[in-house]
């Protein structure tokens, strides 16, 4: 049975990716707009972080970008 997974649309892609953080002096990052596809499918379906699907990316990726930008107010 094929998974029904959340992706942000371009329009609201535009809207969001001006407000996110740049420059970060880190290893290589993760795609932004998959990770935050990712935060909000497992919002929508209340699933736990290590539950989140590889399409994502990694569930811990996931869980830390989705934790650090909330402390940040992002």
């Amino acid at each position: 049975m094929p998974r029904s997974l959340f992706w942000l649309s371009d329009e609201a892609w535009g809207a969001i990716e001006p407000h996110l953080p740049r420059n970060q002096p880190k290893a290589r990052r993760v795609d932004d707009r998959r990770v935050i596809s990712g935060i909000i499918h497992i919002l929508k379906c209340g699933g736990l972080w290590a539950d989140c699907p590889p399409e994502y990316g990694p569930s811990t990726t996931v869980y830390n970008r989705s934790n650090r930008w909330s402390r940040r107010g992002i």
